[in-house]
């Protein structure tokens, strides 16, 4: 299963559009001067970018002296930028000696990444720190990004926005271990549902088993992160496909509390039928099961399902102990116990997936988890 995050897909972009505000001019300018550049400002401010630079250029034109022309160069600026003509924007604040942080936004958002980050470098201050490390990774330097966001987070303990963007250049490397610790600090800083939707949503796509998946979306609801009809839906389904159609149930009656579902929705309906019925007949069965660990992997998805955590970690112990589905046994054994309050020795249960099974991935998720409970 390969890790995939909205980190690595967003990159945790900084530098939003710069917001320069119309200047205000103490100055009185002539009226050749100051008519056509309040014109540009106020259609720039509507929208009218082709109107605003005719009339900048006009003010331009008719300024003589270097503070007309510095007036109009703050003008064109603002102009520019409305008109998201960055570049054109970061030269006319750069000859006027803007500070060096705000023309390099510009400059990042125009696309020219070495020099937003050189100006960066020169001047420092404001967003600088975030538009050299983004530069790097814009410009496909994941090494050089990596080393400067771990300085930056050595510097700086507990910034999530740099932790953010080392695991984003971590990700891009492959270098998975380093990518889990970062990814495990900031858990640490912030184990919100938002946190975590970070990690998980689009891991979904990645290509993983059937039980795998299914501990996916277990961990998907721990956190808070399973709202939409088709995630509830797939839950289910994956659940009692596994041999878990308890859990599948847990998924419906979760998923019809939070209002995911439509009213009389008749497919619906027999799904909710169908699992009520598979999850009785489990129930029934789970005393019959035999005493081998394929009896007891079938048991503990029983009583998984049953809200009986204690006794489902001790079948799924016995099923660890041998049999095809040791490794699976050993996560569903951990999940039971992060459920029954036992959260250090699920940190343990999932620490010990073996690092070359398909279940590690999901397993190091689940242990972060549980290290963020306690």
């Amino acid at each position: 299963m390969k890790l995939v995050t909205r980190f690595a897909v967003a990159l945790a972009v900084a530098a939003a559009p710069l917001a320069i505000a119309a200047p205000a001019f103490a100055q009185a300018l002539p009226a050749s001067v100051g008519k056509p550049l309040q014109a540009a400002l106020k259609a720039a401010g509507s929208g009218n970018s082709a109107a605003a630079i005719a009339q900048i250029n006009q003010a331009k034109a008719a300024a003589t002296t270097p503070q007309q022309k510095a007036q109009v160069a703050r003008g064109a600026a603002y102009v520019f930028t409305r008109a998201g003509q960055y570049a054109r924007a970061a030269a006319e604040l750069e000859s006027v000696g803007a500070p060096a942080s705000q023309i390099a936004s510009l400059y990042y958002q125009a696309g020219q990444f070495g020099k937003a980050a050189a100006l960066c470098r020169k001047g420092g201050g404001g967003d600088c720190p975030t538009i050299i490390g983004q530069s790097l990774i814009r410009s496909g330097d994941f090494k050089g990004a990596a080393a400067y966001y771990e300085r930056l987070s050595r510097a700086n303990p507990g910034n999530a926005r740099y932790l953010e963007n080392l695991a984003a250049a971590q990700y891009k490397l492959g270098e998975k271990e380093a990518y889990l610790a970062t990814t495990t600090k900031l858990i640490r800083i912030d184990s919100s549902p938002a946190r975590w939707a970070a990690l998980l949503v689009d891991m979904k796509k990645a290509k993983m088993s059937r039980e795998a998946k299914l501990a996916l979306f277990q961990l998907m609801q721990q956190t808070g992160n399973i709202k939409r009809a088709d995630d509830y839906q797939e839950f289910v389904k994956l659940a009692i496909v596994a041999g878990q159609p308890g859990v599948a149930k847990q998924a419906l009656d979760a998923g019809s509390k939070a209002g995911a579902f439509s009213a009389g929705d008749a497919q619906m309906s027999s799904l909710i039928s169908a699992t009520n019925a598979r999850a009785a007949e489990a129930a029934a069965n789970a005393s019959k099961l035999p005493a081998t660990p394929a009896g007891r992997f079938q048991l503990g998805n029983a009583l998984l399902g049953q809200g009986n955590y204690t006794g489902a970690a001790q079948a799924f112990d016995a099923a660890a102990k041998g049999g095809a589905n040791a490794d699976q046994a050993l996560v569903f054994k951990g999940i039971a116990q992060v459920k029954a309050g036992q959260t250090a020795a699920a940190r343990a249960t999932f620490n010990s997936v073996p690092a070359t099974s398909g279940m590690k991935d999901i397993a190091s998720l689940w242990a972060l988890y549980a290290s963020s409970r306690g």
